[in-house]
């Protein structure tokens, strides 16, 4: 319903895709998570142009984007109809020779765990993931509040972004300290490209 009202008034940006996304930080790490509350069950192709999206967004933010499309498997085992949706998001991305790491479909322990990814030594990152792309929503916000809840981590969003304009998503009942992370987030503009990208 956000969405809808927010859309009248700002147009999407040509050629991209409307997501949402938030940043986990803590622990010496900041992760992307995307798409956490727009497109509810994505197919393949809509997969493939929320990774693509989202790579664009952390490149804004000044990260070199390193992309795991998450999932309970990892490279086809155990199988499963979500899984293999995310398979062929890989071959959609593979066919449009994106210019960004990604890899999947893997599980966290894979994904964010240097000893898990070295069992995969085919896997298309060369370092753990700081972007993570989730099969659906219900699974991006399960994790994005589980870590929320279980504190040591700070959860920035949902941001969205892919808008000519800057939004951001406050919750009922936000805390004070959740309300200017949003304010310094939408000041600075996901959707202007204000610094080269950089190692991260």
């Amino acid at each position: 319903a956000a969405l809808s009202d927010i859309t009248r008034v700002l147009d999407p940006i040509p050629d991209e895709r409307v997501i949402g996304m938030s940043v986990i930080l803590g622990r010496g790490r900041m992760l992307f998570v995307a798409d956490t509350n727009v497109t509810e069950m994505p197919d393949a192709h809509d997969l493939a142009e929320i990774t693509v999206q989202a790579a664009k967004t952390v490149r804004r933010i000044g990260y070199t984007p390193r992309i795991a499309l998450m999932s309970y498997s990892n490279f086809g085992q155990p199988p499963g109809e979500r899984a293999s949706r995310l398979r062929e998001a890989i071959d959609i991305l593979n066919d449009w020779k994106v210019d960004f790491e990604f890899d999947g479909e893997m599980s966290p322990s894979v994904a964010l765990n240097r000893e898990g990814m070295k069992l995969y030594p085919f896997c298309g990152l060369q370092d753990t993931a700081n972007t993570l792309i989730m099969p659906a929503i219900h699974s991006a916000s399960i994790s994005t509040k589980m870590v929320q809840e279980l504190g040591g981590m700070t959860v920035v969003g949902p941001l969205l972004v892919g808008l000519s304009g800057s939004v951001q998503i406050c919750s009922l009942g936000a805390p004070v300290s959740d309300i200017v992370n949003m304010a310094i987030m939408a000041a600075y503009d996901l959707n202007a490209e204000h610094l080269a990208p950089a190692d991260a």
